[in-house]
């Protein structure tokens, strides 16, 4: 079945982790053998291949660079400059990859309904179909940087990252949007972004859902539900999303899916943590709307973890096609299941981008 991911780091893997996403998962993972410089080393679980094999054929792809101040404890960039620049870089490696055939660039309509219909019927060497997303918007320098970046192809935003930003307050950090926060959001609308309000705390949320009036979507947020923690989501704020007409994209980081997970000691294993935490997730929001439509995947695969911290029966990203199996055994319907696989994101950048 055909597969949309909204969320997933493949400039990131390449630039920093050095991965060549060309090579298979099998040929990453023993490049990366006796490295220890991050704990996901030889536990990658993304390729271009991987993703052909599980007929992810089109994703959302992000440029990524935090900027933090002198006094933060987070990783990141000393400077916004620097931060743009190293988003410049992983466009580079996009439009590398474009120059290659082995992805391309979705920015209109047009386009997507090309890709969706290339993808049909594909091939070993389909390009995938990549739209262009900004995760935390430290690197936004002024509005004019937006701008660029929108020329250059971006077509989703999220304000923030982890801990407080520019724009607004993201994971683990409480605060609202304050003036550059509502100067983005009004950018954003103009320029006719897709906001993604992943990562955003809930003050700096709900502030934003007062101000923004545009297509917004959660790429990859899980259910407070099961994980009582700030990155997930309430059911009043799915429920806000929902009315928006939004889509959720689920997330397989193991520490998003089950409660008292502790970095770098629990395992998928021993926590017994499977795809079956995808299906609740996926289930509880169909639960809160009473239907199928609002619900997506959105893996965040190699996002910095790897199968150190992913369900243990998922090996690569081709083990998605194992979703449709399991939601059919929790009753759902084949139409159902298209939804969640593609179709619900799919009809949401139909109606973004029309």
């Amino acid at each position: 079945m055909f597969v949309f991911d909204a969320h997933l780091d493949l400039a990131m893997n390449a630039l920093e982790w050095n991965r060549d996403l060309t090579w298979t998962v099998e040929e990453i993972r023993k490049s990366e053998i006796g490295m220890t410089d991050k704990p996901d080393r030889g536990l990658n679980t993304v390729s271009l291949d991987a993703m052909r094999k599980g007929k992810v054929g089109i994703c959302v792809a992000t440029q990524i660079a935090r900027y933090v101040k002198k006094d933060s404890m987070l990783p990141g960039w000393n400077s916004p400059q620097q931060a743009w620049a190293q988003t410049q870089g992983q466009l580079a490696w996009y439009k590398e990859m474009e120059a290659i055939g082995e992805m391309k660039a979705i920015t209109n309509l047009a386009e997507f309904e090309a890709q969706l219909m290339d993808w049909e019927n594909p091939t070993e060497n389909s390009p995938i179909g990549y739209i262009l997303s900004l995760e935390g918007a430290d690197s936004i320098v002024t509005m004019e940087h937006l701008e660029k970046s929108f020329e250059s192809g971006l077509r989703a935003i999220g304000p923030a990252h982890y801990g407080p930003g520019t724009y607004a307050h993201g994971t683990d950090s409480v605060g609202g949007i304050g003036v550059k926060g509502k100067e983005l959001l009004h950018k954003i609308m103009e320029l006719g972004l897709i906001l993604d309000t992943t990562h955003l705390c809930d003050v700096s949320f709900w502030e934003t859902m007062k101000i923004y009036d545009g297509p917004v979507w959660a790429s990859h947020n899980n259910c407070r539900k099961f994980v009582n923690h700030n990155r997930q989501y309430s059911d009043e704020q799915i429920i806000e999303l929902i009315g928006r007409d939004a889509v959720i994209g689920i997330a397989l980081d193991t520490w998003m899916m089950v409660p008292n997970w502790v970095r770098g000691e629990s395992t998928p294993k021993g926590m017994n943590v499977s795809l079956k935490q995808m299906i609740d997730n996926i289930d509880h929001i169909c639960q809160l709307s009473g239907d199928s439509l609002h619900v997506g995947i959105g893996t965040d695969l190699d996002g910095a973890f790897g199968k150190e911290q992913t369900p243990y029966d998922l090996d690569t990203i081709a083990d998605l096609q194992k979703i449709v199996g399991l939601l059919k055994d929790r009753g759902y319907t084949q139409n159902d299941i298209e939804n969640i696989m593609s179709k619900n994101f799919i009809s949401f950048i139909r109606k973004a981008w029309s």
